[in-house]
């Protein structure tokens, strides 16, 4: 297959710009792959000039799963021929064709966050980011110590490899310009749980030791939170002024005097009390 990309194509109308004896084999095209696949040949499309020589000639792939498509037939001729010969065929998308996406190798196509328990990702051929551990690495803090003592890792981090990660934490969540840095009372360069990292990044970077905010994360020293070490209470802050209110308590109120007392009854006989009867003489 000459070409695997999608192609655009447009019906010649001018066919004198195309040798005759070129231009006219399309039904030699059409013969050529009928003899060469099983089905699916379609309407015819057009003819393109290649060169002097050569003419592609192009029918509509009617195939399952292949709409879009279309057959490419080449046919040649030398100068001087009279009659046209196959030179190849070949399936080709079209411009409306589904095409898979380019392909592309797995360390351009690896992202961060897609490393999994388990998983092996090393480093790309040269990678830009890492420099054999004998050269120096332009960090006068690790360069002094390692040629001091003679030893060192097998590869370190080179200045490109650190300015990347400088650029992407400074950029990151836990950067200077991010939403909670902006609120903050104060930065994390001046707070008590600010642990900074060694080599050149140490005058910009640092890991945050405070297990209530960014705890374990490499942050920027003017990124903030509000978890702060100098970070105070508002004034007045502590056990209110009054006690609290309960409102299951029982209120006790005294009852309201009276304004006037009642007049004394005077006490009746009751049936059962023993009085004299009121006897009447009668003549």
């Amino acid at each position: 297959m000459r070409q695997n990309e999608c192609v655009s194509f447009t019906s010649s109308t001018k066919l004198d710009q195309i040798r005759p004896v070129l231009a006219e084999a399309a039904d030699l095209a059409r013969r050529a792959l009928i003899d060469s696949v099983e089905g699916g040949v379609g309407e015819y499309l057009g003819v393109t000039a290649e060169d002097d020589t050569a003419a592609t000639h192009r029918f509509i792939a009617d195939l399952p799963g292949y709409r879009g498509w279309q057959w490419a037939v080449v046919v040649a001729a030398p100068d001087g021929a009279d009659t046209a010969t196959i030179s190849e065929t070949v399936l080709l998308p079209g411009p409306d064709a589904l095409v898979a996406p380019g392909w592309l190798p797995w360390d351009e196509r690896i992202r961060p966050g897609d490393l999994g328990p388990g998983d092996l990702l090393p480093p790309r051929q040269q990678d830009p980011r890492l420099v054999p551990g004998y050269v120096a690495t332009g960090d006068p803090a690790i360069d002094d110590v390692a040629f001091e003592l003679g030893l060192g890792r097998t590869q370190v981090i080179s200045r490109e490899g650190r300015l990347d990660a400088a650029e992407r934490w400074h950029e990151g969540e836990f950067g200077p310009d991010s939403e909670m840095a902006k609120a903050a009372p104060s930065t994390c360069g001046l707070c008590g749980f600010f642990l900074p990292i060694a080599g050149s990044l140490s005058a910009a970077f640092g890991v945050c030791g405070n297990e209530y905010a960014a705890d374990g994360r490499v942050v920027h020293a003017e990124y903030g939170c509000g978890a702060h070490s100098d970070t105070e209470l508002p004034t007045g802050a502590g056990s209110p002024q009054f006690d609290p209110y309960d409102d299951a308590a029982v209120e006790v109120t005294a009852p309201a005097e009276a304004a006037s007392a009642p007049a004394e009854a005077t006490p009746q006989p009751h049936p059962t009390d023993e009085t004299p009867l009121d006897t009447q003489s009668t003549d």
